[in-house]
């Protein structure tokens, strides 16, 4: 079963698709910057942020975009080499999610923007307190399907039994300790079939599954959705959930 691969394994993985991330992902919708600056307490304009596990830059630029002063720490090479390409203005250093290459108390806002579930909270928690200023806030955000709708569930449990349960949803926790704030946000984007397909690959459990494997899977994902959807478009839905904690003073 293809997710019994060590997470480590297909955490890495994403270097062989690094291009089709960046193609494919969803981007996250303003209120999830919005939501950070309510519950960090502080405008993302002018802040000093570092986005942990940063990928492609899909977040990094959101918050670029809004005037912070990003920095990526990202530690797979493919994915660091292809947020070079997106962003070549914005500096990334190779570093992990648990073990920040960054001074103490250097950060206004340490973000985990859809990889906070590849790291050891034990170990992330203290080493992002660590970066962080005093009132500094720690924020975690990810996209999952929507299950709540009805086609997104039926593919969600053929996923699951083709590559074992938990694969595809999230279904994170936020680590305790610390005092979160949380919320969930549901939008959606007007894609065509051939290229949620596409997303569907840059899915870890896909990567390591292979090419072949992963081809028939999804030829035979095609024939479902075309049923759904004839015309060829769909509206491809997300829950985004939001959680933020502020390091104390």
């Amino acid at each position: 079963m293809t997710y019994d691969i060590p997470a480590h394994e297909r955490a890495r993985a994403f270097d062989r698709a690094a291009g089709a991330y960046a193609a494919h992902r969803p981007r996250y919708p303003a209120a999830v910057f919005e939501t950070v600056e309510e519950f960090s307490g502080q405008r993302l304009a002018g802040a000093r942020v570092a986005d942990v596990g940063t990928g492609t830059g899909i977040a990094a630029r959101a918050l670029h975009e809004r005037g912070a002063r990003v920095v990526g720490v990202e530690p797979g090479a493919g994915m660091a080499a292809q947020f070079r390409r997106e962003l070549p203005g914005v500096p990334l250093v190779r570093g992990d999610g648990n073990r920040l290459p960054l001074a103490d108390g250097s950060l206004d806002l340490v973000s985990y923007a859809q990889s906070w579930h590849w790291t050891d909270p034990a170990r992330a928690v203290p080493s992002a307190l660590r970066a962080l200023r005093p009132g500094g806030a720690l924020a975690l955000w990810w996209n999952d399907p929507d299950p709540s709708v009805p086609w997104v569930a039926e593919q969600g449990a053929r996923i699951e039994e083709r590559l074992g349960p938990g694969c595809y949803i999230s279904n994170l926790e936020t680590p305790p300790g610390l005092r979160w704030r949380t919320r969930t946000l549901r939008w959606s984007r007007r894609v065509s079939v051939d290229f949620h397909l596409a997303k569907l690959a840059t899915h870890s459990a896909f990567i390591v599954l292979g090419e072949p494997r992963t081809s028939a899977f999804l030829a035979e994902e095609r024939k479902h959705l075309t049923r759904h959807f004839p015309s060829g478009e769909l509206d491809e839905p997300y829950v985004t959930s939001v959680a933020v904690a502020v390091r104390p003073e």
